[in-house]
């Protein structure tokens, strides 16, 4: 069959590991009781807050968080996309934003590090990801329930050149994990989502997180997105989950009706002399 059933989680995460393991294994086993398959958790599921706290909760590749995940794709017999967790590369210093992938038997397939770091500072609002964070340094296309998907966190959603080059090696589907903030959410998440989707006609799975860390409001409002740029499913505000069957035909259908990738001139991409 070219159709899958996949699944936003959407949680809060500042709060003690033992809490976080407990709310995000009740929703991933909420999805997989609506017949998910494929299951995404948002960015930094498994801890938030300042940067200290972030650093101090790093865990290895093989960690209390990891062997949760294991776990829950073994139980519920899911694709699970673990959105991202703190990786322990520099203890003490700085970790990675690392999502990791797990298949149905529980075998970790993929990890991907966030390539772009979120400094900005918005109206007195200020955030340096990259004092306390690693950046990756590799694009990551990922097997999930057979499909390629691209793996990308947040903030890479901004740069779409790093979609246009997952697409041109196969994605049909890309994993938007987030922890994207009120302030520049309301004006900026549903419209970047639908433009990846759009420019690539690919879907587009992107969990984000609700509630306050880090001294900001998140936007909540996990999606999924068809390659034509319909939301299928919005989980709005709070804990929730949200589901939508994804097509693979759908994916060939809209790149038959559009075929953005035949018609790409890269010869022709730069200025004149």
């Amino acid at each position: 069959m070219s159709e899958t059933i996949v699944a936003c989680v959407q949680m809060h995460a500042d709060r003690p590991l033992a809490d976080n393991i407990a709310v995000a294994e009740r929703l991933v086993a909420k999805a997989a009781a609506r017949g998910a398959e494929v299951i995404s958790l948002p960015e930094r599921w498994n801890g938030t807050g300042t940067d200290d706290v972030m650093v101090a909760a790093a865990e290895a590749l093989e960690g209390e968080s990891a062997q949760a995940m294991a776990a829950w794709a073994r139980q519920h017999g899911v694709w699970l996309h673990g959105g991202s967790i703190g990786e322990d590369t520099e203890p003490g210093v700085r970790t990675s934003n690392t999502t990791l992938v797990f298949d149905p038997q529980g075998n970790r397939v993929s990890t991907y590090r966030k390539i772009h770091m979120f400094d900005i500072d918005v109206e007195g609002a200020e955030a340096r990801e990259s004092a306390a964070n690693k950046p990756g340094d590799r694009l990551v296309l990922s097997e999930i329930a057979g499909w390629p998907v691209g793996l990308t966190i947040c903030y890479d959603l901004r740069f779409p050149e790093q979609y246009r080059e997952l697409a041109l090696a196969g994605a049909e589907a890309f994993m938007v994990p987030a922890g994207f903030t009120m302030a520049t959410g309301r004006d900026h998440w549903e419209i970047l989502l639908r433009a990846r989707a759009i420019e690539n006609a690919a879907y587009v799975i992107a969990a984000n997180q609700h509630g306050f860390w880090a001294g900001s409001a998140r936007y909540a409002r996990s999606m999924i997105i068809d390659p034509w740029g319909v939301v299928l499913a919005n989980a709005g505000d709070g804990e929730a989950i949200c589901v939508a069957t994804i097509d693979r035909k759908r994916v060939a259908e809209v790149r038959r009706l559009i075929p953005i990738f035949s018609a790409r001139r890269p010869d022709a991409y730069r200025f004149a002399e």
